[in-house]
């Protein structure tokens, strides 16, 4: 049932994470932009908002809501907690208008309502989920063949943006960072989720910490984290907040969900209904996604304007007859800086 005990537990605590995530990326993003008026952006590979103290409050702010997700994953399954991420798309746009003064059009707030609306319509109709006793199980569902297909064509994908796609159109293209955080991402999810159970079960009394798979899962989702991390702090200081934030949230949760339905069968045993609903629901999310993507009004530009001066021949009545004096116009930004 929707309504249970964990899966209360789990609904609270995602909402949490999207409040505190949600912040993390204004927090974040203006951090960097304050190192990168004195260093290296780190867009160009610079690390200078390492110094920076306002980027580390959107990190601490982010590691608190990435560990609020964590034990939200304990409780509930992916396919319920993910989707409501679409929050911190809401939080974002709110911080951004007031702190960075990058506005919305009124459809970007129709791409609000309806990222919340399809993310309710998941949560309602979101699929049970049998939850592994023991980190061996989890194993065996991550070794499986359609998993290790899909684990393996993520990589090959993330090999192919860092290595080739990065150099040409990661300044221009904001899907090659977005692509490899998403990937990357939802094999955090799933190892976070397989973490979370041993922990969980060590609790109950039966160590999961002298596994080997544990610990396997442990360094998976380190390198998975910092990877992403990496790659969103140069989508972040490259293109717009209210482009990332809701491009990464529809690439990441497209993802995860996927991974989830592979791995933990969440579809396995709905019925038709069930799942045309919850496909409602996230066409429903990712068109309002389009919708903020499409009626973003890009950052404030100074507005093209011109000045104009004249050449005269003469000094007695230079003021008589500009028509017939040469006319110099300067249309460029430059000069009214």
């Amino acid at each position: 049932m929707l309504f249970s005990s964990d899966n209360s537990k789990g609904l609270l605590l995602a909402l949490v994470s999207s409040a505190f995530i949600g912040a993390s990326f204004i927090l974040k993003k203006k951090g960097l932009k304050r190192a990168g008026a004195s260093g290296a952006r780190a867009g160009v590979g610079g690390y200078a908002y390492l110094l920076e103290p306002l980027w580390w409050a959107g990190m601490i702010t982010m590691i608190v809501g990435e560990v609020a997700n964590f034990v939200a994953y304990i409780f509930a399954p992916a396919v319920l907690v993910t989707p409501l991420g679409a929050l911190s798309i809401i939080v974002s746009a709110v911080l951004a208008h007031f702190m960075l003064n990058e506005r919305l059009q009124k459809m970007g707030i129709l791409g609000c309502v309806a990222c919340i609306v399809g993310s309710t319509i998941i949560v309602i109709h979101a699929p049970q989920e049998h939850t592994p006793s023991s980190v061996q199980e989890i194993w065996n569902l991550a070794t499986q063949p359609a998993f290790l297909f899909y684990t393996a064509a993520a990589l090959v994908i993330v090999m192919a943006l860092m290595l080739h796609f990065e150099h040409l159109y990661g300044h221009s293209n904001v899907l090659v960072y977005l692509g490899i955080c998403s990937l990357m991402g939802s094999l955090t999810v799933m190892s976070i989720k397989a973490i979370g159970i041993a922990i969980k079960v060590t609790l109950e009394g039966t160590n999961q910490m002298r596994y080997l798979q544990t610990w396997f899962f442990i360094v998976l989702a380190v390198v998975c984290v910092i990877t992403q991390l990496n790659y969103l702090n140069k989508a972040l200081d490259t293109f717009n907040t209210a482009i990332v934030s809701p491009i990464y949230y529809v690439m990441f949760t497209s993802l995860t969900i996927l991974a989830s339905a592979i791995m933990f069968k969440d579809w396995s045993g709905q019925s038709a209904s069930s799942i045309a609903s919850e496909l409602c629901g996230f066409i429903t999310v990712l068109s309002g996604t389009v919708i903020l993507h499409t009626t973003k009004e890009q950052e404030a530009t100074p507005s093209a304007a011109s000045i104009s001066w004249y050449i005269c021949r003469g000094s007695g009545d230079s003021m008589k007859n500009v028509d017939n004096e040469h006319i110099i116009t300067l249309l460029s930004q430059e000069y009214l800086s």
